[in-house]
């Protein structure tokens, strides 16, 4: 664990962003395609687990855990980030369960526990690589998903934020590499007052960060989708 100042940029929440579940040989068969996780709420509040087509069991596939931003969907964030059946990785897109991330308003809790047993669902029936295994989003996602990502960072071997807005995990946890983007133009969350805030803070702190900005509002150009899972898929795996 390494002693960070992330929470300068964001209140922390009061509860655990850290998430206990681990990899492990899957007891269940999924063939490729897009499924439903069937752990949602009567809200209707699910999520998608895409297996690429390329997926073969015997060989165990990079995972990128993706979060939606406000108001979002895990239908919307699978759209951004559709390059990643081509590259061959694993999606998991979870909702979360209000409007936005429970992290986003100061408290961690039921989404913490949702991602576990979205976890759970996909290590039970999909081979994963250790060695890339990646959390982020887009927007509310992406905040959410550094603040989890730097808080499970035993988990994690990557963290992919497209236009976050802050990052505060109540600890830290490993060393995960980080790739961020941010569109220059963003009237959403503009860069000058965030990713050029968080990025040096994060490299500051210790961490490896792969940054780019783009000429564009508050969104994933595609081009900008794929890069970033080029550079998770490509990554040098991570030793166990």
């Amino acid at each position: 664990m390494c002693a960070v100042s992330l929470r300068l940029l964001r209140p922390q929440g009061t509860s655990g962003a850290h998430l206990s579940v681990r990899p492990k040989a899957p007891s269940l068969k999924t063939l490729p395609g897009e499924w439903a996780l069937g752990l949602g709420s009567a809200s209707g509040r699910d999520g998608l687990l895409i297996v690429p087509k390329s997926y073969r069991p015997d060989t165990p596939a990079p995972l990128a855990v993706m979060l939606h931003g406000a108001g979002g969907s895990a239908r919307r964030v699978v759209s951004l980030f559709a390059v990643a059946d081509e590259l061959g990785v694993v999606m998991l897109a979870p909702d979360s369960r209000g409007g936005t991330w429970d992290g986003i308003r100061g408290s961690y809790g039921p989404d913490i526990d949702f991602l576990n047993r979205a976890l759970v669902h996909t290590f039970d029936r999909v081979s994963i690589d250790r060695g890339r295994l990646a959390i982020g989003g887009f927007s509310d996602g992406a905040s959410y998903g550094l603040s989890v990502g730097l808080a499970s960072g035993d988990l994690f071997t990557h963290i992919l934020a497209c236009s976050p807005g802050f990052v505060s995990p109540p600890s830290v946890q490993g060393h995960p590499r980080i790739f961020v983007s941010h569109g220059t133009a963003d009237r959403i969350l503009p860069i000058t007052s965030t990713s050029r805030r968080i990025v040096p803070l994060l490299e500051k702190s210790g961490y490896t960060v792969t940054y780019r900005e783009f000429d564009g509002p508050h969104t994933v150009p595609p081009a900008m989708a794929r890069e970033l899972f080029e550079w998770f898929a490509g990554a040098k795996p991570r030793l166990q």
